[in-house]
């Protein structure tokens, strides 16, 4: 996979052999965590997967082609708090190895030709920057004039405010994206992993085709102890979590990780790939 491959295998080099889950706390040999797909083998929980580790998981090993790697993050603002946001951006990217928090690639899921977004909450939570709005953007218009469906995997805080009001304003311009792909008819389907909140959740996240989410994964705007601290109210039990959203109908599945790679091939089957339009590569 080229880039991935060289990068997925440094990760493996820095890690540590042990981890604990976040869910029932067992200690899980992390060799044995990955083949699992970063899913606790006692309790379930679906732990958090690099954009890279998304991308090897769903798409076929042979020609997958890295998209929009020369759009890199600047600091139009010269933002700065406790540090400035160049030396975050510089952090970010040593720490993951990637550009920025969305990695972009066209592949194929079993033959099936798809863009794929995934997003790294390990760059700087995920957040969506001017960036990360622009490479979303580009993926809609590639989609588009080769007309094939585009998969975003969702996994943010939300908006990134050292980009001030050029990260909020990355939430018109993928909703105007999404917009090409539905007057085309281009399937666009959306993965929301743990956790998709903000601006992401506000915009291009929730306009899925269909909209699929992970096991417990936390999906909302704001999240629930802000709400509860706004509202003085105690909240429903689960809320704002994947299982709560499928029942209020806000989602289409809740699919457990192993099973994704399956439920999408059946997706694209039924909303693109039909006999008459299918052509294995």
């Amino acid at each position: 996979m080229g880039i991935f491959e060289k990068f997925f295998k440094k990760k493996r080099e820095e890690e540590n052999l042990w981890t604990k889950c976040e869910g029932c706390k067992t200690l899980l040999y992390v060799p044995d965590l990955e083949r699992n797909l970063r899913v606790c083998p006692k309790c379930g929980f679906h732990m958090t997967m690099s954009a890279v580790q998304r991308v090897e998981s769903l798409l076929d090993e042979e020609g997958v082609v890295s998209l929009f790697e020369e759009v890199r993050p600047s600091d139009p603002l010269r933002f700065k708090d406790t540090r400035s946001y160049r030396d975050r951006l510089k952090k970010a990217q040593e720490q993951t190895g990637l550009s920025e928090a969305m990695v972009v690639v066209k592949g194929s899921i079993e033959g099936r030709r798809v863009i794929l977004t995934a997003m790294d909450f390990g760059f700087i939570g995920g957040s969506m920057g001017a960036v990360v709005g622009e490479r979303f953007f580009r993926s809609c218009r590639v989609a588009l004039e080769e007309r094939i469906p585009l998969i975003a995997i969702t996994c943010s805080g939300g908006a990134r405010m050292q980009e001030g009001i050029l990260s909020l304003m990355q939430m018109a311009k993928t909703t105007f994206g999404v917009g090409l792909l539905t007057e085309a008819k281009i399937p666009f389907i959306t993965v929301l992993a743990n956790p998709t909140t903000g601006g992401v959740s506000a915009s291009f996240a929730f306009l899925g085709d269909i909209i699929i989410a992970e096991p417990g994964a936390l999906i909302g705007f704001a999240g629930p102890r802000v709400i509860q601290q706004t509202i003085k109210q105690e909240l429903p039990e689960g809320f704002q979590r994947a299982e709560f959203l499928l029942e209020k109908g806000m989602v289409d599945m809740v699919v457990p990780r192993r099973e994704l790679k399956n439920t999408l091939i059946k997706v694209l089957d039924l909303t693109f790939y039909s006999e008459r339009l299918y052509n294995p590569l």
